[in-house]
């Protein structure tokens, strides 16, 4: 519908060429998920509208896509250098990195955890590549799964003074390294601007085109190494408030009990079985053994409808009328043995 009408959806050029040729071209579908992560990262919409979380799914989809065919054509290896890689082949080093960013970006809170963990991973993957190539100098992150040891050992005030010395040097290196890691990318930055127009405009050379690919590797390792710090932070709290929310005792939740007719026996249940085809019968016996199942008995649960039972009221009723009975039976008893019989009869009296 969209080609009839003359307008591609975002990400649709690398279907459309796939079309004409019946087979994908990576550098298609790598452009395309490329230009999907610029469109996302410059958007202004909110990141939780559908439309801003198409293109990230499509752009997610189209560099994974690529990455199989890379690893398909066997393009880089650990044993080449840099500059044996060709100058058309520089480019997809940036597909670990661009999965990680638009990675970042899918909107599902339930399963952001999962997203940032996946993210950390494409991040470390595109700086080790960037490391064994030697795009640029640069400190490899260490990751510590369990960060809250890290920091009591960093502080404890048990340890040495040298130890504490020690961490005070390493926290103010990090921190000059993180200033002259963002001096260099807003430079890096900078000379990309200047030579990026002579990309758009496709008079760029194979040494422009090459430098152009290799600026934007070592702008996105400074973005890695700040992205990577802040995932971890990111995923130490994601953890404990999983860890907060989890109650303490879990018990299985018993699934609800289907809506059924009761009846006396198997005979009733087939009856009305057939009047209500669409509700399910069955038997007393069947009724205690499906609560049995459910650990609920019958006698568990469920409160009574006045505070006596109308046996226990029958009961008593009776009780009372015994006693009744015989406190009558002994007054008239004691009735006859201080009167003679007859006593009161004045019939044959004149």
């Amino acid at each position: 519908m969209a080609a009839a009408a003359g307008k591609l959806e975002p990400g649709d050029e690398a279907t459309a060429t796939a079309s004409s040729d019946e087979m994908p071209r990576l550098s298609d579908i790598f452009e395309s998920g490329w230009k999907l992560h610029d469109e996302v990262e410059s958007s202004s919409e909110s990141s939780n509208s559908e439309t801003f979380q198409r293109k990230v799914r499509r752009g997610v989809e189209l560099l994974e896509q690529a990455t199989r065919m890379v690893n398909e054509l066997d393009l880089f290896s650990r044993n080449e250098e840099l500059e044996e890689i060709a100058t058309a082949d520089v480019k997809y080093l940036l597909l670990p990195v661009l999965l990680g960013a638009l990675t970042m970006k899918l909107g599902n809170s339930a399963k952001r955890l999962e997203h940032v963990q996946k993210a950390r991973v494409y991040y470390m993957d595109f700086l080790r590549r960037c490391k064994d190539y030697n795009v640029m100098t640069f400190e490899f992150p260490q990751i510590t799964e369990n960060k809250e040891e890290t920091d009591k050992a960093s502080v404890d005030p048990s340890r040495p003074t040298v130890s504490n010395q020690s961490s005070l040097l390493s926290m103010a290196a990090k921190r000059q390294a993180k200033i002259e890691r963002y001096n260099m990318k807003k430079e890096t930055e900078a000379k990309l601007k200047e030579i990026k127009s002579v990309i758009c405009n496709g008079k760029a050379d194979d040494e422009q085109t090459r430098k152009f690919y290799l600026l934007n590797l070592q702008k996105w390792i400074s973005t890695s190494l700040e992205e990577i710090e802040s995932i971890n932070q990111e995923i130490e709290i994601l953890k404990r408030m999983a860890e907060t929310k989890q109650p303490r005792v879990t018990r299985p939740q018993r699934p609800p009990m289907q809506p059924f007719i009761l009846t006396r026996n198997a005979v009733e249940a087939k009856v009305f079985g057939l009047g209500y085809p669409s509700i399910p019968t069955m038997t007393v016996n069947d009724w205690y053994e499906q609560h049995k199942k459910q650990g609920v008995l019958p006698d568990q649960g469920i409160p009574r409808s006045c505070p006596v039972d109308q046996e226990e009221e029958a009961e008593s009723d009776n009780e009372a009328d015994d006693e009744q009975s015989l406190r009558i039976a002994r007054e008239k008893d004691d009735w006859k043995d201080t009167h003679k019989r007859g006593y009161g009869n004045r019939q044959n009296m004149g």
